[in-house]
């Protein structure tokens, strides 16, 4: 795990960009489990992420609709972004209703889960848990 301060919206963006390069197994999606509490960034680094894929549509919290996709113009490996706000989950059988399963097992698909530990039960051992907190003015991310 690492550990890192983030005092700029660069750091952040960098920290996303790092993110892309993870190394994945192939053949199912990335998942990103975006864990931290309100304010301590998630939906700003989905934003960063965006960035870095070319998804030019702009990128806010799906809290009220859950889930929100935008297609990846030009990536070697990911061809959508799913961000997903599991705030308002009261039952990981919700998340079988979007389809999560098969959301999972799309390997062009990179998933950026925010509340993950709504869906803890049905989050996949291999998903990257990204942490953020919020002090005061000073946030912090681990990896």
């Amino acid at each position: 795990m690492e550990t890192r301060d983030i005092r700029t919206l660069e750091q952040l963006g960098n920290a996303a960009e790092e993110v892309l390069h993870i190394p994945a197994s192939h053949g199912e999606a990335r998942i990103l489990a975006l864990s931290g509490n309100l304010g301590a960034g998630k939906t700003a680094f989905v934003k960063q992420l965006a960035k870095h894929l070319g998804i030019p549509e702009e990128i806010t919290s799906p809290t009220f609709v859950v889930m929100k996709s935008y297609a990846i113009p030009s990536h070697e490996r990911f061809k959508t972004l799913t961000h997903i706000d599991a705030y308002r989950i009261e039952s990981p059988d919700e998340m079988r209703v979007l389809g999560w399963n098969e959301l999972c097992a799309d390997a062009e698909r990179l998933i950026a889960v925010e509340w993950p530990e709504r869906i803890a039960e049905i989050m996949p051992e291999r998903a990257h848990t990204i942490g953020f907190a919020l002090q005061g003015e000073d946030r912090t991310i681990t990896f």
